[in-house]
């Protein structure tokens, strides 16, 4: 055999047209650089937006490895075709009589020589793409990868080595379609065919017909094989299927050339170790996980819609999000106890490549629907749905229950500043009846809204998916459920994106000295515009001014009654979101409103104040909401007694000068409480976690970046702009890291900044 061997390594090497076809192979590296050279100029005729949603040109092959496998499985089939052609085939028999002896021996140096120029080839056309897209390449896109994939991205070096590989693969197939066909002219058509024709008819199919197609073509198997997409299979899968192509046209050769008795034989071999080949790595491969689990999905029923529609998708709700029910303990200490009814949303995985996993969208409030997130901003979720299904769920803290009574939730007392002891008990005795008022409908119900058990009740949605791990994006106060799961199952994260995070462990007052930035640059802008009422005056002096004349004497609402009047901690409270979130450049509508209603206060009425505060919570000043309340105080978040108080209030007043108290919002609420903090901040378990990622605006960055400080590898983005829950409002940049992160795992590091838009 060793002989045999060698003369055929002495044909193919003696033959002349597998140098010229050799030589053709660079036509491969070639086309990827002219496609990189059209991307490049595509993408620098974008706006800085078109660019962030721009195409990816992957490893660069993609765009050539059609020709190379074209010239390799030419120079397989021509290995044997050629010897037909010439009638050398005969001289040969006459030497090795044993023909698929002689179809075999041609195997090592077809698959030597194809190898070697492969791998070549493969590094060369990946280097010509990243020349010539240059520092293009490294560009973040919204579907979580860079224009152009260096060696050193996840997965990269290894799409190359297989794409090389596959070229062997090919040249073997080639072998085996020439050894079957007998005909170069004849073996060109079915490899045409094979490669070209087949490709270009899966992508005219209607999808998801399309991408379930293309996922078994020959160009596409590398990608997945590297597991760095290209389709819907899992790597062995893929691999098992390469091999089953060479393995089923080395057959087909095998059955052609051998003798009328042995072909039978040949052909039940060939084909029962080709089926082996595919069927084991798929069997291996189908674990269960998919998504599905034991959740039964359906239409969704739209909140907002008429009450009498309960069924189907309503008109406020995306076409293709599902939901599902799912039963959980009102009180996880007791797990057969009662249970509670939660709603979970889907929005399944939409895309060509394979199936990462899940990411469940955390809401933020306390008490917002993440199945309302889901429709409203599916935008937002789209590149993510290339690899993931992505699910929301109405939590059990939600106002719209139907277990408590919505009024009394959406309600509550206003905040004052206790100056003494007694009027810190007068706060709490007020508290604590609008708790109750709330509580008395259910008391066991009531009691159990903190953050831990919202996250039990994920972790039952994740055993109910089917799923081993889960990937998470929390929004805003949706990280306080997000690091409850993290202490209590630390094991069942792969992933968790903090944005816009509550942070229970950074300290009150200096969690704030962002928002004392923003009101910095309220100022300026009134300097600058002359549209601001305040233009033209010291803005800071003036509202010192007018904060410390309400604390005195409140400021009266014109036409209200004197309970109405706005202390300096209204004013301050009233003001603050439109301090953080300006709204679009350049007029600042909220900046404008609000210079406005200062002006209006300092001539004695607080009108302005309380006409935008109206609008959204339909009270005259902020109202402490009970159903916010219900799991603030649960979460730790009110005072240990007056004397805490009393200090962390004079430690705001020397660090906030123009904002102290907003910090203090909150936990004054707790005060008097009826039930006993449930959920106190504890310590995270860093070692058991992987790299975290935290994004945030200029005000809300802080307290994510802080929190994630704390697990060794995580990484951070900074927005350079106004904003909360950067994510949901699709900032394209920040979508891009996030995506990035879920599906590399590889965090952005910290320091890294996303521009805010041009003012």
């Amino acid at each position: 055999m060793t002989d045999v061997i060698a003369s055929e390594w002495l044909k193919l090497r003696s033959l002349r047209s597998n140098l010229y076809l050799l030589a053709c192979s660079l036509a491969a590296v070639l086309a990827c650089a002219g496609i990189a050279f059209m991307i490049g100029r595509g993408f620098d005729n974008q706006t800085p937006e078109e660019r962030l949603a721009f195409p990816g040109n992957g490893d660069g092959l993609g765009n050539g490895i059609a020709v190379a496998y074209f010239v390799f499985a030419l120079l397989g089939a021509l290995a044997i075709t050629s010897e037909h052609a010439t009638g050398m085939i005969q001289p040969s028999l006459v030497a090795v009589p044993r023909r698929q002896v002689l179809l075999l021996a041609k195997i090592p140096g077809v698959a030597g020589v194809a190898l070697v120029a492969g791998q070549v080839l493969a590094f060369a056309m990946h280097a010509a793409s990243m020349a010539v897209l240059g520092d293009r390449a490294g560009r973040l896109l919204r579907e979580g990868v860079t224009l152009g994939t260096p060696l050193s991205e996840p997965g990269v070096l290894a799409s190359v080595i297989v794409a090389g590989l596959s070229m062997a693969a090919v040249a073997l197939i080639g072998l085996g379609v020439g050894a079957a066909v007998r005909s170069t002219p004849g073996a060109l058509v079915v490899l045409t065919v094979l490669i070209v024709v087949l490709p270009v008819v899966a992508r005219t199919l209607p999808m998801p017909l399309r991408a379930r197609a293309g996922s078994f073509m020959i160009e596409n198997l590398p990608l997945q094989i590297a597991g760095t997409g290209g389709g819907s299979l899992p790597p062995a899968v893929a691999a098992g299927l390469l091999v089953g192509y060479v393995v089923a046209a080395l057959t087909a050769g095998a059955t052609v050339i051998a003798l009328r008795g042995r072909r039978i034989k040949a052909l039940a071999i060939g084909v029962t170790t080709a089926v082996l080949v595919v069927a084991a790595p798929a069997v291996a491969a189908d674990t269960p996980g998919a998504g599905a689990g034991a959740l039964r999905w359906g239409g969704c029923a739209d909140k907002g819609a008429d009450k009498g529609t309960d069924k189907g998708v309503g008109k406020g709700l995306v076409k293709d999000l599902r939901c599902a029910s799912i039963a959980v303990p009102v009180d996880w200490s007791r797990p057969y106890g009662r249970k509670i009814e939660l709603t979970v949303g889907l929005l399944p995985a939409t895309g060509v490549h394979r199936r990462i996993g899940t990411v469940f969208a955390v809401p933020g409030g306390p008490g917002g629907s993440g199945v309302q997130d889901l429709s409203t901003n599916a935008g937002s979720f789209a590149e993510l749905r290339d690899r993931f299904d992505v699910v929301g769920v109405e939590p059990r803290n939600t106002i719209d229950k139907g277990v408590l009574p919505s009024d009394c939730l959406v309600s509550g007392p206003w905040i004052t500043w206790p100056e003494t002891r007694e009027e810190y008990a007068e706060l709490g005795r007020r508290n604590r009846a609008a708790a109750e008022r709330c509580r008395a409908a259910d008391p066991e119900f009531f009691d159990h809204m903190d953050s831990a058990s919202v996250a039990r009740d994920m972790e039952a949605i994740r055993v109910a998916l089917g799923e081993e791990r889960l990937s998470f994006i929390t929004n805003s106060y949706g990280s306080m459920p997000g690091i409850a799961y993290s202490r209590l199952f630390p094991e069942r994260v792969r992933a968790m994106v903090l944005d816009g995070a509550a942070n229970p462990y950074v300290d009150r007052a200096r969690g704030r000295l962002p928002h004392e930035e923003s009101f910095g640059r309220f100022a300026a802008w009134c300097a600058r515009a002359s549209t601001c009422a305040l233009h033209g005056q010291d803005v800071g002096e003036v509202w010192r001014a007018l904060v410390a004349r309400a604390d005195r004497v409140p400021v009266p609402v014109k036409g209200e009654s004197p309970r109405a009047a706005y202390s300096g901690l209204d004013i301050k409270e009233a003001a603050a979101p439109s301090v953080i979130s300006p709204g679009p450049a350049p007029d600042f509508p909220r900046w404008t409103q609000l210079a406005e209603a200062i002006a209006r206060a300092v001539g004695g009425d607080a009108s302005g104040f309380a006409g935008y505060v109206r609008q959204s919570t339909n009270s005259l000043k902020v109202p402490s909401f009970t159903g916010m309340n219900m799991t603030h105080c649960l979460d730790g978040l009110g005072f240990r007694d007056y004397e805490e108080y009393r200090e962390l209030r004079r430690q705001g007043e020397r660090l906030l000068p123009n904002l102290a108290g907003i910090e203090l919002w909150h936990p004054l609420a707790c005060v008097g409480w009826p039930v006993a903090a449930t959920n106190p901040p504890a310590p995270l378990p860093a070692g058991k976690l992987p790299p975290y990622l935290a994004v945030g605006s200029w005000t809300d960055f802080g307290g994510g970046a802080d929190l994630v400080r704390r697990i060794p590898g995580s990484g951070g983005v900074q927005y350079l702009g106004h904003g909360h829950g950067l994510y949901n409002a699709g900032v394209s940049c920040v979508i891009a890291h996030v995506n990035r992160y879920l599906i590399s795992l590889r965090p952005a590091a910290m320091g890294t900044v996303c521009p805010g838009p041009a003012s």
